[in-house]
């Protein structure tokens, strides 16, 4: 008979957050695989886990994986866990997945910590309909382009970041979404210096810079969802601002002050703009 590959969660933070049914697995199964063994470790040693444990990360996925069913396929039981809260989750093992799967192997769930819904759950922004993208790319222009993607979205949007990012994602943010929109930042969620701020972008990034040690650590942001019932007030206020801006300075940049203001679609403002600009022409 085929073994069973065991998805297990572990701890985001805290090692108290384990469920007792995760240890009694880590503890049956023959072999656990984990992302990072000397960071599983004091996991492992912290709960007296004696299992074997081999590595699965994303630079031997594809050799591991093919090792992994074949041991399955003999009447092994597998356990995946990743360096903290449940695999897949931005973190290998899709593959191995998708593998069993082909195979008829039965992938067992041993449910527990999620940092993606932790954050949601305590962010004050709306839980009933949400994305979740992972990180975010890298390089500014790709990193531009997926927010002006989901600028506009009735989701709540979730994503992570990196300590190195943080900041200039935060600013591409403020660029993009205007300096109104509320976004919560959930840092170390479940460690000893937890950080959660449900604020606008201006005060985010104020906290973001005072202290250098407010970039380091594990981070989590979620964006508001844009609210359909507001979108026509927001369209008066980009109207409003637009008749002040335009009288002062020139179509091109009263558009983009507005956009960044309130959060509006750039192309919407200019074009906006230019109509508004021909009206004050003819009075």
């Amino acid at each position: 008979m085929y073994g069973t590959l065991y998805i297990v969660a572990t701890p985001i933070g805290n090692l108290d957050d384990i469920t007792l049914r995760a240890i009694k697995t880590l503890n049956m199964v023959n072999i656990i695989y984990a992302e990072n063994k000397l960071h599983s470790k004091l996991l492992l040693n912290n709960y007296n886990i004696k299992t074997p444990m081999r590595c699965l990360h994303e630079h031997n996925e594809i050799d591991k994986t093919n090792e992994i069913i074949n041991k399955i396929l003999k009447g092994n039981n597998i356990a995946l866990i990743s360096d903290a809260g449940t695999p897949l989750i931005s973190d290998p093992g899709y593959l191995l997945v998708t593998r069993a799967k082909q195979h008829s192997i039965k992938v067992s769930p041993i449910v527990g910590a999620s940092s993606v819904i932790a954050a949601l759950s305590v962010s004050g922004l709306a839980t009933n309909s949400f994305s979740f993208f992972g990180f975010f790319p890298s390089k500014h222009i790709a990193r531009l382009k997926v927010i002006k993607s989901i600028a506009n979205t009735t989701q709540t949007a979730i994503f992570y970041e990196s300590p190195k990012r943080i900041l200039s994602c935060f600013k591409d943010l403020e660029e993009v979404l205007g300096m109104e929109r509320i976004v919560c930042l959930a840092k170390e969620l479940t460690k000893t210096f937890e950080v959660i701020k449900t604020t606008t972008l201006p005060k985010l990034i104020d906290y973001l810079q005072e202290d250098k040690l407010n970039q380091k650590g594990e981070f989590v942001v979620l964006i508001s969802a844009i609210d359909k019932n507001n979108q026509d007030n927001d369209k008066e206020k980009v109207d409003k601002i637009l008749k002040i801006l335009l009288t002062e300075t020139t179509v091109s940049k009263s558009a983009r002050m507005a956009a960044k203001i309130t959060g509006a679609n750039k192309k919407y403002c200019y074009q906006k703009a230019l109509f508004l600009a021909d009206l004050l022409k003819k009075d």
